[in-house]
């Protein structure tokens, strides 16, 4: 999809989606160019595709390639530019070379925002660009999200969540758009997967993408793989329970091989935060 195709696609939005859409192509029209923190999830890919429309090869798509992103970010993030046509680069950044971080305390979200934002502005203004946005929506509130304050500290711009747009609007926009990542599932960082307190570890991270691309394999399009020591916590759709139980065995024979004592499930099912319910 060329710049002119996404063009002309936007044209044929229904009313109330093109209103918002001329909205978010309204906010980068005033800015001279803009560097956008693209973490390959469908908000972020939003902004991607508007800052493309309305500033062409003045904006440029950055994504973060760390351990504790799952490969299929970076490739859903590559695909997403590709089939748009946007400039796109992936930055290499390891945050467990960051000690706060691995001591994952409450406020990891915080570190980690605050050390990768403050590198996407030392390399935002080494090349040029006038204005760092981030893919924070309107949603958002309603977690428990110290990055926030990282983003807020730190100036950067947040345009779906100062313009209102909800995850139902985006996901809306970008799928009327003829863009395949509008469905992604959400994604977070695998270090969501610790409690906080327990240290985030190569291993640990390597189980965690292991087991949740087998259980991804075997049907489970949510999946949260909870590492807790020698115990993991297979959170999964209450209605996919009978799923679960049908590959009782099998899941068994491969989280033991990962290195697991213990293999059980949430019986609440997955549930959006749920690491953060303790905080509470």
């Amino acid at each position: 999809m060329s710049l002119m195709n996404l063009s002309e696609k936007a044209q044929t939005l229904p009313q109330d989606l093109l209103a918002r859409w001329n909205i978010l192509l309204n906010y980068f029209e005033k800015q001279s160019s803009a560097l956008v923190a693209f973490s390959g999830g469908v908000d972020s890919a939003l902004l991607c595709a508007a800052a493309y429309a309305a500033l062409g090869e003045r904006m440029l798509a950055v994504t973060i390639h760390s351990p504790v992103e799952s490969e299929k970010s970076i490739e859903t993030a590559r695909a997403h530019a590709s089939q748009i046509g946007f400039p796109h680069q992936v930055i290499e950044y390891n945050d467990l070379e960051n000690p706060g971080f691995v001591a994952n305390p409450p406020e990891r979200c915080y570190i980690c925002k605050k050390a990768r934002f403050e590198k996407l502005i030392d390399f935002g203004r080494r090349e040029g660009f006038a204005t760092l946005v981030e893919g924070t929506n309107a949603d958002d509130v309603d977690d428990y999200r110290p990055g926030r304050k990282a983003v807020q500290e730190l100036g950067i711009q947040s345009p779906l969540f100062d313009l209102g747009f909800t995850k139902t609007e985006i996901r809306a926009l970008l799928k009327a758009l003829d863009l395949p990542i509008w469905n992604r599932p959400s994604a977070p960082c695998f270090a969501t997967r610790f409690p906080y307190g327990s240290p985030v570890t190569q291993e640990g991270l390597q189980q965690i993408a292991d087991g949740e691309a087998y259980m991804q394999g075997l049907g489970f399009d949510t999946i949260r793989v909870r590492h807790l020591g020698e115990t993991v916590k297979l959170e999964v759709d209450p209605e996919q329970f009978e799923r679960l139980a049908a590959h009782r065995q099998s899941i068994l024979e491969f989280f033991t091989r990962l290195g697991f004592r213990y293999i059980t499930a949430d019986l609440a099912g997955y549930r959006r935060g749920s690491m953060n319910e303790v905080l509470k």
